[in-house]
């Protein structure tokens, strides 16, 4: 490799060069030499941004959470618009587009990586898993305040079944992602009793 050559944002080279190897290889691909090589960088600029590996995938994990962020606003924001299954229906999609499933895999493939996540935030559960749930929890509550979901909607078990739903509709990384199609029919069978008439 190169070296003296000065990378513009070496964090993002690095970060998406992680996920390229994540989407085509699989976890079990992911090493500092993988990564860096994939970055078309030396090895020494992942480890002068980050303490060690699994400092640099806490890190890239948890910029992809606060990715998030700007998701959970915008679906908030469009309670009382559309409707509910195809509001839901594009947020699912888009939570659990490929790098977010492969990142999932990531996160339970390496039990370092999970211990070091879990006492960085103060989120229970997995994590990415447990931030896309309470988004889809926020939009099913406000949803509910609108009257567009039955007073009585059990968000608490909506929600993280149209996560689990999701999730299983994507798992298979290897194969076609699914239909916009078929996640609208699992998000109108999960919520078929909740919503308003």
């Amino acid at each position: 490799m190169p070296t003296g050559v000065a990378i513009r944002d070496p964090r993002t080279q690095l970060f998406d060069a992680a996920e390229r190897l994540l989407l085509r290889e699989g976890p079990h691909a992911l090493t500092s030499r993988a990564v860096t090589t994939e970055a078309g960088c030396a090895k020494g600029v992942l480890h002068r941004h980050f303490a060690d590996f699994d400092a640099f995938l806490a890190e890239l994990v948890l910029d992809r959470i606060d990715r998030l962020t700007d998701r959970a606003a915008a679906l908030r924001d469009s309670a009382g618009t559309g409707t509910v299954t195809n509001n839901l229906t594009a947020a699912l999609t888009d939570v659990f587009h490929s790098v977010a499933v492969a990142i999932i895999a990531l996160i339970t493939f390496r039990d370092d990586l999970r211990t070091r996540l879990r006492a960085t935030r103060s989120t229970p559960g997995i994590p990415l898993v447990s931030e896309a749930t309470a988004m889809i929890n926020d939009y099913l509550a406000a949803e509910r305040d609108l009257g567009r979901l039955t007073p009585d909607a059990d968000i608490d078990t909506l929600a993280p079944t149209l996560i689990g739903s999701a999730h299983l509709l994507f798992a298979d990384r290897t194969g076609e992602p699914p239909t916009i199609e078929a996640v609208g029919r699992t998000v109108a069978a999960v919520m078929a009793g909740s919503l308003a008439p």
